[in-house]
């Protein structure tokens, strides 16, 4: 039989953090520090405005843009929070911030073009710009560097294939976060490339150190800046996948013509919940976002020092709910280690390459969830790394 399959889907990779996702779920005990996800529950006054809406009957399609008052909502929000300036009529309500990443992704590539990706980073950029026809060139972060992109960065990677740099901070994998002056130093280089910014904002209302910088914010760079953001990790809402994108007219227009396609709309029930976060945000000063930010920097603190003390150098994050220890001292690669941790202690990590060679020392370790299960964690780690420098 002939073979139906793309060739660009079938050369993919599955994804490095399901595979380990996927065997805890089925393993007894096991403890899972994989899966980004936080351990809140939604709050309940956005749960009750969604089944508010289903007794009320609106079950219906929304305008593929999503709901009005949703996407004014989402930009007073993006003022009001982060000092960005985007037009309702610019913004789509997407199926979470992977949608978004998808489309802008399509809208923008042509076969060949070059992306630039910070790596370590979010698993999907890379087969996402190859599903897209482009080509993904890693930017390789460093520790040393607090992970950040700097215009050296920038400049040694650009060739005249170069379209569009995707910056993703506070950072997934590492915690890292980019200061405004940080992001001030880029934007020189960026516009003398004529670059297009994608900025994957998700983790912003889980900045550490004060408020989050967009670089959408600065001068005039809303203008080639497609902002990404969502309702998953800081509203504690991932299963509602509800995320947005707000973007240059151009771009989004382009946008809007494959999500009309190929999505139609986001869930309505999901948007109605959505809208009741942001007007409870309003109300009390995302009072319940602040709560769990704090609660997720005293667990990172925990976890930093836990890994520091077994002597396994880790990055202190600056923001999301991930560290990013160098397992490198224990004689094993963030593979190795990762997959004999899950085998004799019951501990599920993911191993840094899955983010991009710069983490193939490293293991990410999700503290998005209880202090019990994350000492219980630590106190298996513990046993393990011991053994493997003694020999065992």
């Amino acid at each position: 039989m002939r073979n139906f399959v793309n060739r660009r889907a079938a050369g993919l990779e599955p994804s490095g953090i399901r595979k380990f996702f996927d065997i805890v779920s089925v393993m007894k005990d096991a403890i899972s520090l994989g899966v980004g996800e936080p351990d809140f529950v939604t709050p309940w006054n956005i749960r009750d405005a969604a089944v508010r809406s289903i007794k009320r009957g609106y079950t219906q399609y929304t305008g593929n843009r999503g709901l009005p008052e949703l996407r004014e909502n989402i930009c007073r929000y993006l003022e009001e929070r982060f000092s960005v300036k985007y037009s309702p009529e610019h913004t789509i309500v997407t199926v979470g911030a992977s949608e978004a990443i998808d489309l802008v992704l399509r809208a923008v590539c042509d076969p060949g073009d070059e992306v630039l990706v910070p790596s370590p980073c979010y698993v999907s950029y890379a087969p996402l710009v190859y599903m897209a026809g482009g080509k993904a060139v890693p930017l390789e972060c460093s520790a040393e560097n607090e992970f950040i992109v700097t215009p050296e960065l920038i400049a040694s990677a650009c060739t005249p294939r170069t379209k569009a740099i995707i910056l993703a901070y506070p950072n997934n994998p590492t915690g890292a976060v980019m200061t405004g002056e940080q992001l001030k130093a880029v934007v020189p280089e960026i516009e003398k490339r004529d670059l297009l910014v994608i900025s994957d904002e998700i983790y912003a209302e889980l900045t550490y150190t004060g408020r989050h910088v967009s670089i959408a914010s600065i001068g005039d760079m809303s203008r080639r800046t497609v902002l990404i953001n969502g309702f998953s990790k800081a509203f504690a809402m991932t299963g509602w996948r509800a995320g947005f994108v707000c973007a240059p007219p151009e771009i989004d227009d382009a946008m809007f013509k494959i999500h009309q396609y190929a999505i139609m709309c986001a869930p309505r029930v999901s948007q109605h919940a959505a809208n009741a976060a942001l007007a409870e945000g309003f109300a009390d000063g995302f009072a319940a976002v602040e709560e769990m930010r704090d609660e997720y920097k005293k667990r990172g603190g925990f976890m930093v020092n836990a890994f520091n003390s077994l002597g396994l150098k880790c990055f202190s994050p600056k923001g999301a709910f991930y560290v990013f220890p160098d397992v490198g001292g224990t004689g094993m690669d963030g593979e190795e280690f990762a997959n004999r941790l899950l085998a004799e202690k019951k501990v599920a990590v993911v191993p840094g390459g899955a983010f991009g060679a710069a983490g193939k020392r490293h293991v990410r370790c999700s503290y998005a969830t209880s202090t019990a299960q994350l000492a219980e964690a630590i106190a298996r780690i513990t046993d393990f790394v011991a053994a493997a420098k003694n020999g065992r």
